[in-house]
């Protein structure tokens, strides 16, 4: 891989970026050795599906190799072309999310204009913004929400954006990127990416709007759009919180957030040229109103931040999938794929600071495991050998074995507690953080 006289340290050092942004060489400095090697080590951490081309991202480097000179010279030159994301559906709550996968190559050049990306307009950022930045999280954000509330401030304007990722203005977008980047070959490179179409069925389709969710250089750009939000609801004087395209606003009463809400919405639809989600938008209570997984306990002196219940029901779903007593697979292997859930789920979940809908969840999970330990005891004649096996006299085995209710009433009768303990499971491995 070659490289730029210039290490892209010295480059970053050397160049304070209220400095007229006409005179840095930016393709020079995404291309820099160090810089795309720091962009394939995040890709290749990141793993994730092939593109279009079908190459992974085990094969990466090795193509490199092979071929960085060649990419290098059209990236310079300004000749460079990206492939078609390819289209995956995922689902959510409501309906499907569109990803977009470009390439890995696409990917890691991507990733390499991202990183210069972020040391131009981060700083500028919004001190309120708290999605896809350095040393910013959704629990920061979380954070701040609670202390709003706390503050005294007891409505929130709930703004939902319908398909923020899919209705990004590309010629507002490229306008606000030509404010600080007047390298002609970096801006012709980032409308190449929104232009560059999508694979569906074997078909390309052009894209003439939207960042495709999914590549590394989305959550950047959307930041530099929705900036200009942030700095209207600073201009204001309102008191805001933004993830991504997830945003609430403070207010002190119901009738504020009315008017707040028709004046913002107002400002997305026509100057940003974006569409707010009518339907899912709201004024309302912080302890109603769901953000990032979380609301905040009905408390006026003290507020505490609380899984919200949509939350814990989709956790239910996830744990019905993993227990369901279709799959074919032992006791162990549920449980070990349960742990790994759980470790993640409460990874994010853990910031909470109410336990009263968590502690209902061991019991009724190892209700799931009883009851699918019942549906593998398969017949009668296996049932009362093992409830024999473990304990349970003879009387209570033969009609407990025998009984012709299904499984999830079962579990919860006494014999077949006593039979498969809470103890037994936990020498299984199973285990909650949170109790």
């Amino acid at each position: 891989m070659g490289s730029w006289h210039q290490s892209y340290e010295e480059f970053i050092a050397s160049h304070r970026f209220e400095t007229p942004t006409s005179q840095l060489r930016l393709m020079e400095a995404i291309c820099e050795r160090n810089n795309m090697k720091s962009a394939i080590k995040r890709v290749i951490k990141n793993k994730g599906a092939p593109g279009v081309d079908g190459m992974t991202v085990r094969k990466i480097k090795r193509y490199l190799k092979r071929h960085w000179t060649k990419i290098e010279k059209a990236l310079l030159d300004g000749t460079y072309t990206p492939m078609p994301v390819r289209r995956k559906e995922i689902p959510k709550s409501g309906g499907v999310r569109l990803l977009g996968i470009p390439t890995v190559l696409d990917r890691v050049i991507q990733q390499a204009v991202a990183r210069i990306f972020n040391r131009i307009w981060d700083h500028t950022f919004s001190e309120f913004s708290f999605g896809f930045r350095p040393k910013r999280s959704a629990h920061d954000a979380i954070r701040k929400y609670c202390e709003y509330v706390q503050s005294g401030l007891r409505y929130v304007v709930d703004i939902d954006l319908s398909k923020f990722f899919d209705r990004v203005n590309h010629d507002r977008l490229m306008a606000r990127l030509a404010t600080r980047v007047k390298d002609k070959r970096v801006l012709k490179l980032i409308r190449s990416f929104l232009n560059s179409g999508v694979m569906i069925g074997g078909l390309e389709q052009p894209t003439k709007e939207g960042t495709p969710q999914g590549g590394p250089l989305s959550p950047i750009l959307s930041n530099i759009v929705l900036d200009e939000l942030d700095k209207e609801l600073e201009k204001r004087g309102l008191c805001f919180v933004r993830y991504a395209d997830d945003c609430v606003i403070f207010v002190g009463s119901k009738r504020a957030g009315d008017r707040v809400m028709q004046s913002v919405s107002r400002f997305i639809e026509k100057k940003l040229r974006l569409k707010v989600n009518r339907e899912k938008s709201a004024v309302g209570r912080p302890w109603e109103r769901k953000y990032l997984g979380f609301c905040l306990t009905n408390s006026r002196k003290n507020p505490k931040i609380r899984i919200h219940w949509k939350t814990i029901k989709r956790f239910k779903q996830r744990v019905r999938e993993i227990t369901a007593r279709r799959r074919g697979r032992s006791l162990s292997q549920v449980i070990d794929e349960l742990n790994q859930f759980i470790r993640g789920w409460w990874n994010y979940y853990g910031l909470t600071e109410s336990f009263n809908r968590l502690r209902p969840l061991p019991h009724w999970i190892r209700r799931r495991l009883r009851a699918l330990v019942w549906k593998h005891w398969k017949n009668r004649k296996t049932r009362v050998g093992q409830l024999l096996k473990r304990g349970v006299s003879r009387n209570y085995a033969v009609t407990t074995g025998c009984a012709r209710k299904g499984p999830w009433r079962m579990s919860k009768v006494k014999w077949v507690n006593i039979a498969l303990p809470d103890k037994h499971f936990e020498s299984l491995g199973l285990s909650f953080p949170w109790s």
